[in-house]
């Protein structure tokens, strides 16, 4: 059995990205370990579920748990780090992980990967999806920290653009409101090009575990100011719908040659490309 370890740079990250690969992985035997690198404690929540930022936190650290639980994790391990929220220039030092040094974060979770003797690491693309300034630096972080430990094989969980791009020219037909900044010029610069992506997951005997883990997030279904919550919308599809839009989950592995997309994420397992009978005996 391998040990899958999955970095994410907020609660409920986990859920949308690759809730629905854990859930398999772990139902598979494997060893499924969670890291995150920050609370969440910065957001637009209902204020009447927190009393302020850290209590914000606690109980998205709680959500996170009971997402895990859903999903079979074996591991959590949050590192602490504050919430950057959107400014991607945190000063050095002021506890968010935006503003911490690179290198102990790296470090870090490099110590996590050597302790579980990771074989394979999810972290984001390049752009970390959507740019949040927290994603970016799980994937600059995350694939540093690979390096060093020796980690194997190394992912970068995204998503197919086209589909996002097709979702947001359907949503008004479908009577869904799209949260703001979801438009069309943004979309094109989101996750990555179809081309790109190297593994493509079928998660569809586990979508209710994912669906579930979703949900177990409440907070980020809730707005101080009214608005439309991205989980919120996708936690209102119908299920064709719901399966249609996470059904599958979607990585990039940049030491892969182009070709037909992989279908697991462990490289023993059998079929892992289409043309690649795998080794396992």
């Amino acid at each position: 059995m391998a040990t899958l370890v999955c970095f994410h740079a907020h609660p409920d990250d986990e859920a949308l990205l690759t809730a629905g690969t854990m859930a398999s992985a772990a139902a598979a035997g494997h060893r499924v370990v969670l890291v995150v690198a920050t609370r969440g404690e910065v957001g637009d929540v209902d204020p009447a579920l927190i009393a302020g930022a850290r209590d914000l936190g606690r109980r998205r650290e709680a959500e996170l748990a009971r997402s895990a639980e859903l999903l079979g994790v074996d591991r959590v391990v949050v590192l602490g780090y504050r919430d950057s929220g959107h400014d991607a220039h945190r000063p050095a030092g002021d506890g968010s992980f935006v503003g911490a040094d690179p290198d102990e974060a790296a470090a870090r979770l490099a110590a996590v990967l050597r302790e579980e003797r990771a074989d394979v690491l999810t972290i984001y693309d390049p752009a970390g999806g959507y740019g949040h300034p927290d994603h970016v630096r799980v994937h600059t972080v995350g694939a540093a920290a690979a390096a060093t430990a020796g980690v194997p094989t190394v992912l970068e969980a995204t998503f197919d653009r086209s589909l996002l791009e097709l979702a947001a020219q359907l949503a008004p037909g479908l009577g869904l409101d799209l949260p703001d900044g979801f438009t069309e010029p943004d979309l094109g610069r989101w996750f990555v090009d179809p081309a790109e992506i190297t593994h493509r997951i079928d998660v569809r005997d586990h979508l209710d575990r994912k669906r579930a883990a979703m949900a177990a997030h409440e907070s980020q279904r809730t707005s101080a100011t009214s608005g439309v919550r991205s989980l919120a919308v996708f936690l209102s599809l119908p299920d064709e719908l719901f399966a249609l839009a996470f059904g599958t989950e979607y990585f990039v592995d940049r030491t892969r040659p182009a070709g037909p997309p992989a279908t697991t994420l462990f490289p023993d397992d059998p079929g892992r490309f289409p043309d690649d009978p795998g080794t396992a005996s």
